[in-house]
């Protein structure tokens, strides 16, 4: 986990080698929204998870669902924002989004379309094994977050280094105190 945290340090404080990589650009505008819907895409994934082993093991609701709207809270955080509108006078007019305040769902309320995004995780009988498995699945999702911030523009890069490092704090959280 050093290693990981030492990365993420040192990505975050790059310099642009060229114009590529200017916020104004099409092509990086593309780009970080291309990067955006990945990391969302690995987000929700770990939400199904968590949505699957909450729902064999109802019993371990006390301990995953506070994870598991953290989880939630991620996934808004990273989905594309919606494209601007411009009221009479020309200015930007936020979204709807963007004027309400973020709050994970209550209970494992499911986010979004998180519920069709493919097949149900499998989720081990042995709650002990589900939650292992869970940990596993933060630590993988921590892992891709750290990976794709080396190629975020700054303020992306701030925000998925944040979800590696919450994500390596949830994989410690599950495997702490847990029977082997």
């Amino acid at each position: 986990m050093g290693a990981t945290a030492g990365g993420l340090l040192t990505a975050c404080s790059g310099g642009d080698d060229d114009g590529a990589d200017e916020p104004g650009s099409a092509a990086a505008v593309r780009a970080e929204k291309a990067l955006r819907v990945r990391s969302t895409r690995t987000s929700r994934e770990l939400l199904r998870q968590y949505d699957a082993v909450l729902e064999l093991h109802p019993d371990q609701a006390t301990r995953l669902t506070p994870l598991r709207d953290s989880v939630a809270l991620h996934v808004t955080a990273l989905s594309p924002p919606p494209p601007k509108k411009k009221d009479e006078s020309g200015k930007p007019k936020p979204s709807p989004s963007e004027s309400a305040s973020a709050s994970a769902p209550p209970d494992g309320a499911p986010v979004g379309d998180v519920g069709g995004a493919g097949p149900t995780p499998f989720v081990p009988a042995d709650p002990g094994k589900a939650v292992r498995e869970l940990a596993a699945a933060e630590r993988r999702s921590a892992d891709a977050h750290a990976e794709a911030l080396v190629h975020a523009p700054p303020e992306l890069a701030r925000l998925l280094a944040s979800l590696a490092a919450a994500g390596a704090a949830h994989a410690y959280l599950l495997t702490k105190g847990s029977s082997s």
